[in-house]
């Protein structure tokens, strides 16, 4: 889909809740449904939100997010705004230098400063993008649902009440990769990598409403971020059960084992399903591992291959489509999820559904998902490879068991885990967020027929009203800002940098506003209006925080912590969890808390390796496929296409 494409069902008085439809912005800052959990959560949940009656707009970055078609008698409405970032991981080129014509303000000379010195940019740069892009649009949304961004710009008023998921939080990942770490110097890189996650943290304790994807995950928000319980509600995601199906066409491989997996990432346990071939191909010669995802051609999983002999017996596999993925599970004997630890496990309800028999470990949330061993599932503790081994064993000897466990697998999914069902979960906390809100109720919609087509967002701002022709083909991305006011914490202290303010350290000198002309804050760079009139900057002559005091700007300047009182800001990169906000070690008090902990989709499968170097290829544990081609009926963002790095930043 275009990003002006939008699709639109039947537009219906009511929702199937039998309420009014929501207008619902969908925020996520990496969309790639092919090689990375966030995007299949959108992607799913955007759908079955517009199928419930709902108009969803989905804003995201770079990769863009895929969206499903919906049917002619779907009621809702589903669209696409991109909201572009600087894509400084995109493939072929990642970690690139962008040129100088390509800086659009301030917000991209953060983002490049923080690749710079090591650390992950894009949940903060986004949330900006975001903010500024949401104020511009005031009104239009009943409610903001932000899929783990879990950055500073979405503290504060975004112009709706906002609604955020967090898959689970990101500490475990980095405990994991720290434990694995083997030398000082890529100790430091792991925390200078996810010094972004102290940011989340902050921002997490002060949200009204986290949603989350399982009671594992729930106690670990609880425990790592220190949100409060009460704030913290679950909505299982699920399976597409239409596509992960049963077909009894497709001949089993006897022996075959398939799993969905990184290669080399400590959390997914590869490694100790690769040993435990080994010793069930001692009992079972014919067996052999299918991993759906690509091989990293030096690492854990690599030596142990080659150690224990496995070159002809473990097969990687990338590029397939949706269709084959299917088709892939199916013809499994037996499927595998090796996992140390999963916020929820898609790879396991979906090869559930196929009726595919699974072993599983009891990692985080995964017993959730797999349910009982011995009734759905053979269970086995994380890290064991002879117990998966043995598990294995006994699948591959069993016939029977395998037909019991698999039929007793799809019965589970169907009766729990679908998308349609986490979509009504999904909508009920929305109204929820809504009534409990302090932000004004916002008119209602205008009718579809008759969105205006253009319109100043504030007077004198001379901006086109994000694009928002009327009819189907809406929404573009170029929200202007017209109101560059910093968003503030709970406690009503500013963030720094967040209003256009100088951010010490990036370049030696204030960052400001660099590079300004020419381009739009939050959208693609400035062009032709409707009807081919020009769109003009927003007119910065007056700064939203012009007539602060002296001693205010001193605050400000300074980096407010929680309590509002001066933090210095400046440049620190004393050690490696320095410049936690923007990880570049410039505004080392950008907001306000403390903490650690949160962020990408929900295996994390969308962040690059913290030493910079190729990191192993995303793996399918949101429930896409590695690195796979768009299936029939996805759509493209325009200017953009699917692209499958060896980075986990590109998802």
């Amino acid at each position: 889909m275009t990003a002006e494409a939008s699709q639109a069902g039947s537009p219906t008085d009511l929702a199937a809740d039998g309420e009014r439809p929501l207008d619902i912005a969908l925020l996520t800052y990496k969309g790639n449904p092919f090689c990375g959990g966030q995007g299949v959560y959108v992607r799913h949940l955007s759908r079955e939100l517009a199928r419930l009656g709902h108009r969803v707009e989905v804003i995201g970055a770079q990769p863009y997010p895929v969206l499903d078609d919906l049917e002619d008698s779907a009621p809702g409405r589903l669209s696409l705004t991109e909201l572009p970032s600087l894509d400084l991981y995109r493939q072929p080129d990642p970690f690139r230098t962008p040129g100088r014509d390509e800086y659009r303000d301030w917000v991209d000379a953060l983002e490049v400063a923080t690749m710079w010195t090591g650390g992950f940019p894009e949940p903060l740069t986004f949330s900006l993008r975001a903010r500024r892009h949401l104020r511009a649009r005031r009104g239009e949304f009943d409610v903001v649902h932000d899929n783990q961004t879990l950055g500073y710009g979405l503290l504060g008023d975004v112009g709706a009440p906002l609604v955020t998921t967090v898959h689970h939080p990101i500490t475990v990942d980095r405990q994991l990769e720290l434990d694995a770490a083997d030398t000082w110097q890529r100790r430091w890189s792991v925390k200078r990598w996810y010094a972004f996650t102290r940011m989340q943290r902050r921002v997490a304790r002060r949200l009204p409403s986290v949603l989350t994807v399982s009671g594992s995950s729930r106690q670990e928000i609880v425990d790592h971020l220190g949100v409060r319980s009460d704030r913290v509600h679950v909505v299982h995601i699920g399976a597409d059960t239409d596509l992960f199906s049963p077909d009894p066409s497709v001949r089993r491989v006897p022996g075959r084992i398939v799993t969905t997996s990184s290669a080399d990432v400590p959390l997914k346990g590869l490694v100790f399903l690769v040993e435990a071939l080994a010793k069930v191909r001692a009992e079972q010669p014919e067996a052999h591992l299918v991993v759906v995802g690509k091989r990293a051609e030096d690492g854990p999983v690599a030596q142990a291959i080659e150690r224990y002999g496995l070159e002809g017996a473990v097969e990687f596999v990338k590029g397939i489509s949706d269709a084959e993925l299917v088709d892939l599970v199916r013809s499994a004997e037996v499927a595998c999820v090796p996992s140390l630890y999963e916020g929820f496990s898609l790879p396991a309800a979906e090869a559930m559904a196929t009726g595919t028999p699974l072993v599983a470990t009891t990692g985080g949330a995964i017993p959730e998902v797999a349910g009982r061993d011995g009734e759905t599932c053979l269970a086995v503790p994380p890290g064991d490879a002879g117990a998966l081994a043995a598990a294995l064993c006994r699948l591959l000897d069993d016939p029977d068991l395998r037909t019991r466990l698999g039929a007793a697998g799809r019965d589970r999914v169907l009766r729990h885990f679908t998308w349609a069902r986490a979509a009504e979960g999904t909508v009920a906390h929305y109204r929820e967020a809504i009534a409990t809100s302090a932000t004004p109720p916002r008119p209602r919609p205008t009718p579809p027929n008759t969105r205006r087509s253009a319109g100043p967002h504030s007077a004198g701002s001379g901006a086109s009203d994000s694009g928002r022709f009327a009819g189907p083909d809406a929404r573009r991305s170029a929200g202007v800002d017209t109101g560059n006011s910093a968003p503030q914490g709970a406690d009503g202290s500013a963030i720094p940098g967040v209003d256009g303010s100088a951010i010490p350290g990036v370049d030696g000198s204030a960052a400001g506003d660099l590079s300004r002309s020419g381009a739009s804050e939050t959208g693609r760079s400035v062009g032709p209006g409707p009807g081919g009139s020009p769109v003009p900057e927003p007119d910065r002559s007056v700064r939203a925080d012009a007539g602060r005091t002296a001693a205010e700007d001193e605050r400000r300047s300074a980096g407010p912590g929680s309590d509002g009182s001066g933090v210095p800001g400046s440049g620190r990169l004393a050690g490696p969890d320095a410049g936690d906000a923007a990880g570049a070690g410039t505004v080392t008090a950008a907001g306000p808390g403390a903490g650690d902990s949160g962020t990408p989709g929900p295996d994390h499968s969308g962040t690059p390796g913290p030493d910079r170097s190729p990191a192993p290829e995303p793996d399918r544990s949101a429930g896409q496929g590695t690195d796979r081609s768009p299936a029939p009926g996805a759509h493209r963002s325009a200017g953009s296409e699917v692209v499958y790095s060896e980075s986990r930043a590109t998802c």
